[in-house]
């Protein structure tokens, strides 16, 4: 790795020492020094109507907040999250269903330890929604982005978090509106043992994810035209906030722990304050619970203590790098794919990632890299497609040693990929 004379933490402005070490305590109690088996999956879901395949919105007569309220028989109600008296959120064992800021439908599947079990969820999951979906007159659509709509004809979903990141991300950098409103991703989450481990495994999917993103690339349109960008929607993360997305900022400096992911976090502005489960805010109206924080840190914001776990995980969830930390390791760089593709994507990341001497060649192999090196790659696939050479190697040197055999970018029965980005 890069070499450095100090920690990536001792660079930046020390945030308040006691929020520091809630995040490392929460780093540390994720750790599963013996079992390193489980997965979570995220698959989100594009709405779209049957009649001219444009996007399904919340308000909407027959739309997401009908679907929303008929799905409600097969949750736990005592897990249903409303705001403003509309529901956007359900749960049960094994499931949750959540609403992205355009309507995109999350199922959040998991712990499950093999593909069989997530696909077992899932069709558990399209049973009960495929015949209520038919009658609303739409359906779910797994690509990467909405096949018709533009982003800025499609209305954010009422969340107060996603009216302050609509502020906040459509005043900045290039596609917080397409991003926002129009795209959906597959979300892999894996297990770490310890520090170590999870830094090593934070680097790593950091440097194979766009070449796997490149086999499971799934985003045939974008904004209503053919698209001709492979990696689009990781493009459109890499150029959205350099403040808490791309590669997190330090990661392949010599030193780089837990302290320095927890630092560079809480010295980022939040975007949007959460007091929800803060108890001296116990008194205050929903509005100064939940707001817009475009200027204010969580030193800020939050109490002078150490901070609670749902405390931490919003503070977490405001930053969006390719592969991120919470009490588990998210990989994030993926297009939304069906079910079927999303199992075998499992299946690869739990062989690169749990198989220790698969996890000791991919170490081996990327000894000594950078982020340049990173950002280079990332480049070289979206600009030559098929005969770029990621970190100096051909697709087909990736295709085997990664155990891509037999994978393909998906091409829809009703659009054609462009020539250049045929696997």
């Amino acid at each position: 790795m890069t070499s450095a004379r100090t920690s990536y933490a001792h660079m930046l402005a020390k945030p308040n020492a006691k929020h520091v070490r809630s995040l490392v305590n929460f780093f540390e109690q994720g750790a599963k020094p013996e079992s390193r088996d489980g997965f979570g999956v995220e698959i989100e879901h594009l709405p779209v109507h049957n009649s001219d395949d444009t996007a399904v919105t919340y308000g909407e007569a027959n739309g997401i907040e009908t679907l929303m309220l008929r799905l409600r028989e097969y949750y736990d109600e005592s897990r249903e999250y409303w705001q403003d008296d509309q529901l956007v959120g359900l749960a049960r064992d094994g499931i949750g269903i959540s609403l992205e800021p355009g309507g995109q439908i999350e199922t959040s599947i998991g712990v499950v330890r093999n593909s069989s079990e997530l696909g077992a969820i899932y069709e558990q999951f399209r049973r009960e929604i495929d015949p209520i979906l038919d009658e609303l007159g739409f359906r779910l659509v797994n690509y990467g982005y909405q096949p018709k709509s533009c982003a800025l004809d499609i209305s954010i979903n009422p969340k107060r978090r996603y009216a302050a990141m609509n502020e906040y991300l459509g005043h900045i950098g290039q596609y917080g509106p397409c991003m926002m409103r129009a795209s959906a991703s597959t979300q892999v989450s894996i297990d770490y043992a310890n520090e170590q481990d999870a830094i090593e495994k934070l680097r790593l999917g950091s440097a194979v994810g766009p070449i796997i993103n490149y086999f499971f690339r799934n985003t045939p349109f974008f904004e209503g035209e053919v698209n001709h960008m492979p990696l689009r929607r990781q493009r459109m993360w890499d150029f959205l906030d350099c403040q808490r997305t791309n590669l997190i900022p330090g990661l392949y400096e010599d030193g780089f722990g837990w302290e320095d992911y927890a630092v560079g976090v809480l010295g980022t502005p939040l975007m949007f304050a959460d007091l929800t489960h803060t108890p001296e805010a116990a008194g205050l109206p929903v509005e100064r619970k939940e707001f817009a924080a475009f200027r204010e840190t969580a030193d800020d914001v939050y109490p002078d203590r150490e901070l609670n776990d749902y405390e931490v995980a919003h503070i977490l969830s405001t930053h969006f790098n390719d592969v991120r930390l919470k009490n588990f390791i998210e990989m994030r760089h993926w297009d939304s794919l069906p079910i079927e593709r999303a199992q075998r994507l499992m299946e690869i990341v739990g062989a690169l990632f749990y198989d220790p001497a698969r996890l000791a060649q991919l170490a081996d192999y990327f000894d000594g890299i950078g982020e340049a090196d990173v950002f280079a790659a990332k480049a070289t696939l979206n600009a030559h497609g098929d005969a770029a050479e990621p970190y100096g190697n051909s697709l087909e040197f990736w295709r085997e040693f990664l155990g891509l055999e037999g994978v393909m970018a998906d091409v829809p029965g009703d659009a054609k990929w462009p020539e250049v980005f045929q696997a």
